[in-house]
């Protein structure tokens, strides 16, 4: 007998749902601070776990930006120094890897260094947000909106963006799943830098968009930055080091104002 149309059409949205990916809601199994360094920064280690059980951790050095600012650490030099080795030689709180870059090292995206543009800003779907320091605020933003026309001292341009208005983006990779590193920002002057064991894409943006994640700072905006291998974490109590591993371009460090 054959079917009809509406039956069949039945039947593909069955067979879609069961082969989409599912969106399993996560929850934090714990957050515990682990130090606390200069300017009030804070290490905190966060564990979140879905509702299959799968579990990720979390590295975050959350600050104030009345106390602690951004710095984007350039390194175009032929032997580059590892995250903890730049970290110690800049006297830098904490920080993690930095943007995209060419297989001849060379920056890709907008990056900007102690007030110095050393790369342009790119039109590309990837590179869909910009951190940025300027007049001494820390902002993440959609590429479209930054200006330059403020006097900015730090800015790197990445992505994709992660979290926006405290809300997962919709549409990120669900299937390659790799260590990530990211920046995000929210209300009262608060930020961090961050890093993840090997989730997805859009596993970190709900991640991150978990109530609790970040203790009681609720992040309103997350911008992932240069994940895989080239992300690590370091902070300077302990010291604590998860380092990436290969050279990378460029760091993006918390330091005192």
């Amino acid at each position: 007998m054959r079917a009809s149309k509406p039956a069949i059409l039945q039947l593909l949205l069955l067979v879609f749902v069961a082969i989409a990916p599912a969106r399993a809601e996560w929850t934090v199994v714990a957050a515990e601070p682990q130090n606390t360094g200069r300017a009030g920064v804070v290490h905190l280690k966060t564990t979140v776990e879905d509702e299959n059980g799968t579990r990720a951790t979390l590295q975050l050095a959350v600050f104030s930006t009345k106390s602690a600012t951004l710095r984007v650490i350039d390194d175009p030099e032929e032997q580059r120094a590892d995250l903890a080795t730049t970290m110690r030689r800049e006297k830098a709180i904490a920080g993690v890897n930095g943007g995209y870059f060419s297989p001849e090292h060379a920056a890709v995206g907008l990056l900007i260094s102690d007030g110095r543009r050393i790369a342009p800003q790119s039109k590309a779907r990837l590179l869909s947000g910009v951190v940025s320091v300027a007049n001494g605020k820390v902002q993440v933003q959609r590429a479209a909106d930054f200006s330059a026309k403020a006097k900015v001292t730090a800015a790197r341009q990445c992505g994709p963006f992660l979290v926006e208005r405290s809300k997962a983006v919709a549409g990120l990779n669900n299937t390659r799943a790799a260590r990530r590193s990211f920046v995000a920002v929210g209300a009262g002057e608060r930020a961090l830098l961050g890093f993840s064991s090997h989730v997805t894409l859009a596993q970190v943006a709900r991640i991150l968009a978990t109530p609790g994640v970040a203790g009681d700072f609720k992040i309103e905006r997350a911008l992932n930055l240069d994940g895989g291998s080239s992300s690590g974490f370091w902070f300077e109590q302990g010291p604590f080091s998860i380092s990436e591993q290969k050279p990378v371009r460029d760091h993006i460090a918390v330091v005192p104002k």
